[in-house]
């Protein structure tokens, strides 16, 4: 069955991951976002058929808009939440100011609001669409010390992920989270090495997770019957079996 899908930073780090597995689906016509990531972007359309790229700049309010009135143009039907558009501040909280907070919550937050808002009023017409929204077991559960900004912005989003579940499940719409452990990409690229080996050694497995992995999972949730709704799906091998 022919899925349109958008995967919002989509051109890099896990978003590439995800964008060319879905890819492989020849049924889907995958959308994704990008920003500074134009050769990559070239690539994965050169690869894919199926792929479209889409310049947007997340912290740019006529962009944002752009992108949202692009949703009905290509008859959204699943939504990925994928991109991280602004670096976060990463030093302990008494050292941050108000402003920091203030700009992490607009550029890495709303952009995420605005966008599923857009998703979600051509999904009520449709009466169907998915939301998956992807998140951070190891940053929520138990954040790094200097990471307290964007864990709350993650936390944020895992609230309102389970409230856009139960207030439109009776739109056939659903709302489900994936929450990888540790993985190598850019945001792990100023994490010492020795810290890295400490967290391979730590592992249940002696290894970390891949981003082929975590696409895996996200694809599951793409093709999920609409009885899996609401859920936070953890990727972490049983390291915190509690969460």
């Amino acid at each position: 069955m022919k899925k349109n899908i958008l995967v919002t930073g989509g051109a890099s780090g896990l978003g590439r991951s995800i964008t060319e597995l879905l890819c492989e689906n020849k049924s889907n016509e995958v959308y994704f976002t990008y920003f500074s990531s134009v050769d990559a972007a070239r690539e994965l359309e050169k690869q894919f058929p199926n792929a479209h790229g889409i310049k947007a700049d997340f912290s740019v309010r006529n962009e944002m808009e752009a992108l949202n009135a692009k949703l009905a143009d290509i008859n959204l039907d699943v939504l990925i939440n994928n991109a991280l558009p602004h670096k976060f501040e990463q030093t302990h909280f008494h050292k941050m100011e108000y402003d920091v907070f203030v700009n992490g919550f607009m550029n890495n937050v709303m952009p995420v609001v605005e966008l599923t808002r857009a998703a979600i009023a051509l999904f009520r017409k449709k009466k169907s669409g998915k939301i998956i929204t992807v998140l951070s077991s190891y940053i929520i559960n138990k954040p790094p010390i200097g990471f307290s900004e964007y864990a709350a912005s993650k936390a944020y989003l895992l609230s309102l992920a389970k409230s856009w579940a139960s207030e439109y499940a009776a739109f056939n719409i659903t709302s489900n989270c994936i929450s990888p452990s540790f993985m190598l990409t850019a945001l792990a690229s100023d994490v010492d090495e020795r810290i890295i080996e400490e967290n391979r050694q730590k592992h249940p497995l002696k290894r970390l997770l891949t981003t082929g992995e975590t696409a895996g999972s996200v694809a599951y949730l793409v093709d999920a019957s609409a009885h899996v709704n609401g859920i936070n799906l953890v990727i972490n091998a049983a390291e915190n079996i509690a969460s």
